[in-house]
């Protein structure tokens, strides 16, 4: 497992983002490149809170999907929570992350033989015993979250029109958002990802928190 310093770790998730890209026959965009490398200086740079937002269709969701499955790969110890505006969308974000696992080489040890917690809401890969939240877990953003605990929370895409075309709901959202401080590990890491839909965007915010 490579070294945990900043340098190598970054190191790791662009040969991780590399080697996925070699398996679908690609070469990894340069700005795919940077965005791998944001989201690895908020994971390890404190306070741990971030904000992506980036142009349509640049594949932000695509490359954050290779960073939650190369987290797992050098930290199968972390849990990971995944909100979205709706619970569909989050599952996608896990399903995408469940085909990497699948289908990355360097994952081959971590998919486990009794696929009991490997579905659309949920995944558990190979990991140290005494865990008892799912590796990935996926909710709609105002789902059942009372009692989970997460090492990173991926908030992506929580501000779409029906979340945030009132101010009712604008406050709605940010209030459910501030509940994510009692979810999170101590020394936990917290990501949004999205484009704004309304000039009163949660993101002016949230990501500082």
């Amino acid at each position: 497992m490579p070294q945990q310093t900043t340098t190598l770790t970054t190191s790791a998730f662009y040969s991780f983002l590399d080697e996925w890209n070699r398996v679908l026959g690609y070469k990894t965009p340069a700005h795919h490149r940077k965005i791998m490398a944001f989201l690895v200086e908020v994971l390890h740079g404190a306070p741990h809170r971030g904000l992506l937002m980036a142009f349509r269709h640049s594949g932000k969701s695509t490359v954050v999907g290779v960073f939650v499955a190369c987290v797992l790969y050098l930290h199968p110890e972390y849990r990971i929570l995944v909100l979205s505006a709706e619970n569909g969308l989050a599952s996608r974000m896990v399903a995408h992350v469940r085909h990497i696992l699948e289908n990355h080489p360097w994952c081959t040890d971590m998919v486990p033989t009794n696929k009991k917690e490997w579905a659309s809401g949920r995944i558990t890969i190979n990991r140290p015993i005494g865990i008892r939240e799912p590796s990935v877990i996926c909710q709609g953003i105002h789902g059942n979250i009372t009692g989970m605990r997460a090492d990173l929370i991926i908030c992506d895409d929580i501000e779409v029109p029906n979340t945030t075309n009132t101010a009712q709901k604008r406050e709605s959202l940010r209030e459910r958002l501030r509940e994510l401080d009692f979810i999170l590990s101590p020394a936990g890491t917290m990501i949004y990802i999205g484009t704004p839909h309304t000039h009163d965007t949660i993101y002016r915010t949230s990501a500082e928190d």
